[in-house]
């Protein structure tokens, strides 16, 4: 599938902007750890690739969404696995769980319960509109959940997080440009047309043509 320049932009402003909250943070928290940033990096890009291939996926082999999310969190899994293994966090959950069985429990079956929802939500997206606009949806919901947490909850404001949401908007608008590009051209085009006549008709400047006998 060829994606034209405005998708690639729109794709471009996301991440940028997404990337910049996150440096965004290193300004006004103390404790900052680059490595987070790397993390979150490395999820845009991944989160942009699997993307496609479940949309390759869904369009070739028309899985159920049940049977993606069980191969993609089997995948997952796997590598989590090994990141923990190699690590050594995997010991430290061990005991958490162990310390506090019944939190434990329950808040992973919440979280694991929202996950699929959320999930399947995308892969519907993904399904019928392609891949690009599931991360579009996805990208401007994560801002939508910064935006959120100050409303949420007391932290440090700077304006760099203003102009990250005003990149990742850009990004959203060109995606949506480049989707109905001839649409937008032709509603923009009228409300010009609109808005010059009624400022030629207040000026004086237009003249109605002469009426036929």
């Amino acid at each position: 599938k060829r994606y034209n320049m405005y998708d690639v932009l729109a794709c471009l402003c996301m991440t940028i902007g997404l990337i910049f909250f996150t440096l965004a943070d290193s300004q006004v928290q103390p404790e900052f750890d680059l490595l987070g940033v790397w993390f979150v990096c490395c999820a845009l890009v991944a989160d942009a690739v699997i993307g496609n291939v479940q949309e390759k996926a869904l369009k070739e082999y028309k899985p159920s969404n049940s049977e993606m999310i069980l191969f993609s969190y089997s995948i997952g899994a796997v590598y989590l696995l090994v990141y923990d293994s190699i690590f050594g966090t995997m010991q430290e959950a061990f005991w958490l769980w162990w310390a506090y069985p019944i939190k434990s429990y329950v808040l992973t079956m919440i979280y694991a319960f929202a996950g699929y929802l959320g999930v399947n939500c995308v892969l519907n997206l993904v399904r019928h509109f392609g891949a690009l606009i599931a991360v579009t949806v996805t990208t401007f919901r994560k801002t939508i959940t910064i935006i959120l947490s100050f409303i949420a909850f007391t932290k440090p404001f700077t304006f760099q997080y203003l102009w990250s949401g005003a990149i990742v908007a850009f990004g959203i608008y060109l995606n949506a440009y480049g989707q109905n590009q001839k649409s937008i051209e032709n509603y923009t085009r009228s409300i010009y047309n609109r808005l010059l006549m009624k400022f030629r008709r207040r000026s004086g400047v237009y003249h109605s043509p002469p009426e036929q006998v």
